[in-house]
């Protein structure tokens, strides 16, 4: 059947056009929600499910700028809380319960690109826990950091923050640290690990952790998604795969992983170009847990997109499985439903 293009996504299709972007598509899915815009320019979101109330669930996203900071949205996409002034923070993920003077907090943990820091905000009420940033790629001449992704580790819940930079050496271009207590009142981050290959094609930039699984991914911009054991204490650095080297018009971007249960589900990964997203199986296929083959190609109504991130708590409402925010151009984040993603994850959509 004939699907006719919405006015949001003829707007988008005039938006882009204008700008020399690739069009969205006549078949993209339409957001449930679009976000206030931010002053700046938005990169990269991270979802917080409320633990007394998943309904009141809210998405940390990055306005990326000299001037911005961290933003906090509601699920209707209003905009309901700011950090302080942030030098360009990039990308954002989360982490719960992380105990400092005796207290725990769930915290957004981002990275600030022109001081070459990590900062720590407590949730939701986005009070600085770091003492004014932790330095992070000490000693190093390539810094500025980038992609952030957070890893707990199931057997002890520590936390860890994996940390990637505008450039630097394949084999160490990525570095992992420790986050926890200063003994002072603050946080702090130890150094762990240094790891991950790079092509030198273009940039890493894009993180995600999958905790129960114990595995990294991170994108290798136009060569493809590679995948790490997370657990610094296995002394593995290992790359366990390679996937999504083809299909991408040009740069692999945001990751997202969709949990349908405690070993299964997706990984979703930004056809930045060619305004879709790409879905693999988080489990594997065929008892391989590293043969990740694409699933679908789903195409959204987000521009250009950079950072995203999905849930498959049941948040009410409009997302009664979750949903996927993604960033988009026009300073704002997209909230898609669920449920439309999965239906064509179900059809197989986009393959040939």
């Amino acid at each position: 059947m004939k699907k006719h293009i919405t006015l949001l996504a003829a707007l988008a299709l005039l938006a882009s056009c204008k700008s020399g972007l690739a069009p969205v598509k006549a078949d993209a899915i339409k957001p449930t929600v679009v976000t206030q815009p931010t002053p700046h320019d938005t990169d990269d979101p991270s979802v917080w499910i409320n633990p007394a109330d998943a309904t009141k669930s809210l998405i940390i996203g990055t306005d990326k700028d000299t001037d911005g900071g961290l933003y906090v949205y509601d699920l209707s996409g209003k905009i309901v809380g700011k950090s302080e002034t942030l030098k360009r923070p990039n990308n954002v993920d989360i982490a719960y319960g992380l105990t400092i003077g005796g207290k725990q907090y769930d915290v957004a943990i981002t990275t600030e690109r022109e001081r070459d820091m990590i900062r720590i905000f407590s949730i939701p009420d986005m009070k600085p826990l770091d003492n004014g940033g932790i330095p992070v790629f000490e000693g190093e001449t390539e810094k500025g950091p980038m992609g952030v992704a957070i890893y707990t580790r199931p057997s002890d819940k520590a936390i860890f923050a994996v940390v990637g930079r505008k450039s630097g050496p394949s084999g160490s271009y990525l570095w992992q640290y420790r986050i926890s207590d200063s003994g002072n009142g603050y946080a702090a981050a130890q150094v762990v690990r240094k790891f991950g290959s790079f092509s030198a094609k273009k940039e890493i930039e894009a993180i995600a952790v999958d905790n129960e699984l114990g595995y990294i991914y991170y994108c290798d911009e136009t060569l493809g998604i590679k995948k790490y054991i997370a657990d610094p204490d296995a002394k593995n650095n290992e790359e366990l795969a390679l996937f999504g080297t083809k299909g991408f018009v040009s740069d692999h971007e945001g990751i997202a992983i969709y949990k349908k249960t405690a070993t299964t589900g997706y990984i979703l990964v930004s056809n930045q170009q060619s305004n879709t997203f790409m879905v693999f199986p988080r489990e594997g296929v065929n008892g391989d847990a590293n043969n990740h083959p694409l699933l679908a190609e789903i195409p959204t109504s987000t521009i250009e997109c950079d950072g995203a991130d999905a849930t498959s708590v049941n948040l009410g409402g409009k997302f009664p499985n979750g949903m996927l925010v993604a960033m988009s151009n026009g300073m704002t984040f997209h909230y898609y439903d669920w449920n439309t993603i999965q239906q064509l994850i179900d059809k197989g959509y986009g393959l040939k």
